[in-house]
């Protein structure tokens, strides 16, 4: 199937707004994520039914040309399939039409991107972490979805209303002005429409194609570095010389004492149990509402702190520079775990990469994972060896130079977009003309490594010889050092 490209001087953008839905209209809403979980659960027992018993007639001796056919996972097969199931499957046939066709459309058309993604992932042609296959979902876990690609969709004119297939009319929660100016003044077209339920109410999300309207940015020439930290959300340092701080607001941290009171009393009440089959009282069911609404209001606060700190160093700086953080090894720390999560480093990326993209057209450098900006001096740039994390302000024995950790790293980041323009284009390799002697590496970040078991004194890949050890903590002088744009 081929992937929707939009036309030229176009970009697909998403508009979200909360929904005030009725009794009926909210049982409805219900009913259609239902449905396309259905649908999704039916889809992969579907296929996954003949492998196993491809599986079972290999141990019964039958030869190869005789198993069972695979069964296809593409989307015009799994709708070809459902159609005919649906009508004799006792699980559908009693109450397939209540709900619109979109729905179970949702539902294969999820169950067929996972089998995709499964099988590029075990033939190596799908980038990130290893997918296994497609597993049931959960009534208890999954997340209550369904996306409508026909039929009505519109948002009102009175700008508080909108219109989707077999649910009808439904009231916002906030003004639509926004999309309806655009829709109005045909510079925008609804594609399609999923509504979602999280954080205790229900939300529409609009697909449009909206006509790209670039914003200048405030200072299009000055390039700024972003240090990302727990203490200090982002330490800014920009070419001109000036250095912003944006303090972390910890809104976990702040909510976490409510947060414990709230889970003792859930804790005190009946909740379910899986095992015996028991439901929940109503007192645990009200105590945990009680506790969903503390993580409701702290992601909620979360979400608008990084929306606008992106949005202000999006539409001020025309070269935003920014570290290749490698949150999910980040987490495995204990330790800075909660807080880092907290922070939310990955969101504050995935932000900046389409506001600066999208929104002002300027330019997002993303520089090396194991750049040393924490070890690197930005004013000589001598590069140390190591630099534990518990220190917290640098200090230079080459030149002297004392500064803050975060406000070091920050500098050496804005200076590295102009290597990344002189240099061979990629961000943290440097266009030296001659090459510099370095210890082993004093270039990159301190990884933390172990010896081998199998490591002997007396041969290749044994222990650090003692001259070896003294070369590694000695500090390296860059043959150009890196500065700021002026």
């Amino acid at each position: 199937m081929k992937k929707f490209r939009p036309q030229p001087g176009f970009v697909v953008q998403a508009f979200r707004f909360a929904l005030d839905p009725n009794a009926v209209q909210e049982a409805a809403l219900w009913s259609h994520c239902g449905a396309a979980r259905a649908a999704y659960n039916w889809a992969v027992g579907w296929v996954t039914a003949s492998w196993w018993q491809r599986r079972a007639e290999v141990t019964y001796g039958i030869a190869e040309a005789q198993l069972t056919d695979w069964r296809p996972w593409s989307l015009p097969a799994l709708r070809k399939a459902f159609n005919e199931a649906k009508h004799t499957d006792v699980r559908f046939a009693a109450w397939w039409e209540e709900n619109s066709k979109e729905a179970y459309s949702t539902g294969l058309a999820n169950a067929s991107a996972a089998f995709d993604n499964y099988a590029k992932s075990r033939q190596g042609r799908r980038r990130g972490k290893r997918m296994g296959a497609p597993r049931f979902k959960s009534k208890r876990k999954a997340r209550p979805a369904c996306r409508f690609t026909t039929g009505t969709i519109r948002v009102e004119r009175d700008g508080r209303h909108v219109t989707l297939p077999r649910l009808g009319t439904i009231r916002t929660h906030e003004p639509t002005v926004k999309l309806l100016a655009c829709v109005q003044a045909g510079t925008a077209r609804i594609l399609s429409a999923t509504v979602r339920h999280e954080r205790g109410r229900w939300f529409v999300s609009f697909q449009a194609e909206v006509k790209q309207d670039i914003w200048r940015v405030t200072r299009p020439d000055v390039v700024v570095g972003i240090d990302l930290g727990v203490k200090s959300l982002a330490v800014m340092a920009d070419s001109t010389g000036e250095i912003r701080t944006a303090a972390n607001p910890g809104h976990y941290d702040r909510a976490l004492k409510q947060l414990r009171r709230a889970s003792r009393t859930v804790s005190r009440r009946q909740g379910p149990d899986r095992r015996t089959g028991r439901k929940p009282s109503k007192r645990w069911e009200k105590a945990n509402t009680a506790r969903n609404r503390v993580h409701h209001r702290v992601a909620n606060l979360r979400a608008d702190a990084l929306h606008k700190l992106t949005t202000t160093v999006a539409a001020e700086y025309g070269t935003v520079v920014v570290e290749d953080l490698n949150v999910a090894g980040m987490l495995k720390n204990r330790r800075l775990a909660r807080r880092i999560a907290d922070a939310g480093f990955g969101e504050i990326r995935r932000q900046l990469d389409y506001k600066t993209r999208q929104r002002h057209a300027t330019c997002l450098v993303v520089a090396d994972r194991w750049y040393p900006s924490s070890k690197t001096c930005s004013g000589c740039g001598t590069v140390k060896a190591k630099l534990p994390l518990h220190l917290r302000t640098y200090q230079c024995d080459t030149c002297h130079l004392v500064i803050d950790r975060d406000t070091n790293a920050a500098r050496n980041l804005a200076a590295l977009a102009a290597a990344c323009m002189t240099g061979t284009g990629v961000a943290g390799d440097q266009d030296t003309p001659e090459r510099v002697s370095k210890p082993r590496g004093a270039d990159q970040k301190t990884r933390t490594t172990t010896r081998s078991r199998k490591a002997t004194d007396g041969r290749a890949g044994g222990a650090t010889l003692p001259h070896q050890q003294q070369e590694e903590t000695r500090d390296r002088t860059q043959a150009e050092p890196l500065m700021p744009w002026r």
